[in-house]
């Protein structure tokens, strides 16, 4: 069987991790932060059935304050950093897992934190997966103009129920129906048609 192509953008639940981006009590009045939060939780809890692992920071969490409740990481051990990029602080946490390939990514603010996470991880040879409808910023031309930037850059732009079909791979999984109860409600709308909307020239 020919190997396969690294730029295709495969994922597989034993080569993938979640990063979950400080998604804090201070941030709650970003743009589209409650439907940000509900896409987030369903891919935490797709990835807990999946057995893929998780890792979940806070930015300044002494003034911005903690992971919102509603997130349901309440099991996951928070990192704490100060710099943009979450890689500096949970370094030890890729270093551990030398079969990493993919590293799939949520949280905001997408012209801050997620882009620097995601250059920071391309940099390292890994293919990022940025979770579309669980990225947001402040404003949305900076979460455009940001997601365009990660796609010139190499990272693959995916939504959540893509990502999640793409992990269990075939409707015999063994966890599958459960899976299946977590997308059977779309995911909520967070602008995102607004931003694609007659072919933005930011995206060809």
């Amino acid at each position: 069987m020919a190997a396969v192509r690294p730029g295709l953008g495969r994922i597989i639940p034993g080569s993938s991790i979640l990063f979950l981006c400080d998604m804090q009590e201070k941030f709650r009045h970003v743009s589209f932060f409650p439907q940000i939060v509900s896409v987030a939780a369903r891919m935490l809890k797709v990835a807990q059935l999946l057995d893929v692992p998780v890792v979940l920071t806070e930015q300044y969490p002494q003034g911005l304050g903690p992971t919102v409740p509603e997130l349901g990481a309440e099991g996951l051990q928070p990192w704490s950093k100060t710099c943009f990029s979450m890689v500096p602080a949970v370094q030890q946490e890729l270093d551990a897992r030398p079969q990493l390939r993919s590293v799939l990514l949520c949280g905001l603010e997408t012209q801050a934190c997620i882009l620097h996470t995601a250059l920071d991880l391309l940099d390292q040879g890994l293919q990022v997966h940025v979770v579309v409808d669980a990225c947001t910023s402040r404003s949305q031309v900076d979460r455009l103009v940001a997601l365009s930037r990660m796609r010139q850059s190499g990272a693959f732009l995916s939504t959540s129920e893509g990502l999640i079909l793409q992990l269990v791979g075939d409707a015999t999984h063994p966890r599958f129906k459960e899976i299946q109860k977590i997308i059977k409600e779309p995911a909520p709308d967070s602008g995102l048609l607004g931003l694609f909307h007659g072919q933005n020239p930011l995206f060809r």
